[in-house]
């Protein structure tokens, strides 16, 4: 028998083991999500016989559309299920089962970021469609460059940084316990969040430490035009051998989306983009 539900707090040790067989992330990367951000129904559980199999995190965010209504979209975080119960179309039924969950919570609309591009595929099997982009490129800092840093700031203060600065991008707005999560990552990692001031205004920067020397800009919203500037502040803020950058509006499918109220994605035009970019990988 399969049961599809709210996770309890009885689950948390299965739930952290399929994390780690799934993501390979270490203790202390895991123990943070449920140390600031869980709560039972914040993950959502396949059972089968009695035994949890697979699972899915969410965090409820809002998918912000300029001069239109804002709405709810459930942000699938953490999909993974045990390797020995793989192959039997249990993710699946666990994907089916969490539209069920978000619909009776008044919930319209998921989006997912796959873990790696073939996943594009296995989602849009399960009715996603690909929706969110962004640009990426990867810089490596020239040596001896200074310039004035970073200011470091709290998760409240970027997240009112972040958005004033896509008030005219369609884009997924996240919770301030997201936030949180999110800059406990970066903290942890030896990244963190930022905000700058340069010639052409305002900029904000999610970093988070990839390990070997790597750090990933998760997002940097601003000016590009003060692409140099803001780029010279970052490598004498945290110094690294290479960076990843992620940026607004270019054409990496990054992540997708899944409407569940019908007569949204009837008015949705599929030919438009959006801004999901922060996303928890």
């Amino acid at each position: 028998m399969i049961t599809i539900r709210p996770s309890t707090i009885q689950d948390i040790p299965r739930q952290k083991e399929l994390w780690a067989l799934a993501f390979g992330d270490d203790e202390q990367y895991v123990s943070h999500f449920y140390e600031s951000y869980y709560r039972p129904d914040r993950v959502l559980v396949l059972e089968e016989q009695g035994v949890v199999q697979a699972m899915t995190a969410w965090f409820d965010t809002q998918l912000v559309l300029p001069n239109q209504e804002s709405c709810r979209a459930a942000y699938l975080y953490a999909v993974a299920t045990h390797p020995q119960a793989r192959g039997r179309g249990l993710a699946g039924q666990l994907l089916q089962g969490a539209d069920a969950w978000f619909h009776a919570q008044g919930i319209p609309a998921v989006t997912t970021v796959p873990a790696q591009p073939s996943l594009h595929q296995f989602f849009g099997v399960n009715g996603f469609r690909e929706c969110f982009t962004l640009s990426t490129f990867r810089w490596e800092p020239q040596l001896g460059v200074t310039a004035s840093k970073l200011e470091s700031i709290t998760a409240q203060a970027y997240h009112t940084q972040r958005e004033e600065l896509l008030v005219d991008i369609p884009h997924i707005a996240y919770s301030l316990d997201a936030l949180q999560y999110q800059e406990g990552n970066c903290r942890q990692s030896g990244g963190g969040l930022f905000v700058t001031q340069n010639t052409h205004g305002p900029a904000c920067l999610c970093v988070e430490g990839a390990g070997q020397g790597h750090f990933i800009v998760k997002e940097w919203l601003g000016d590009f035009r003060d692409g140099a500037e803001v780029l010279s502040k970052l490598s004498c803020t945290i110094p690294a051998t290479s960076y990843t950058v992620r940026r607004p509006q270019g054409e990496w499918p990054f992540a997708m989306l899944k409407w569940l109220d019908k007569e949204k994605q009837a008015a949705w035009n599929w030919a438009s983009t959006a801004y999901l970019g922060l996303a928890f990988d």
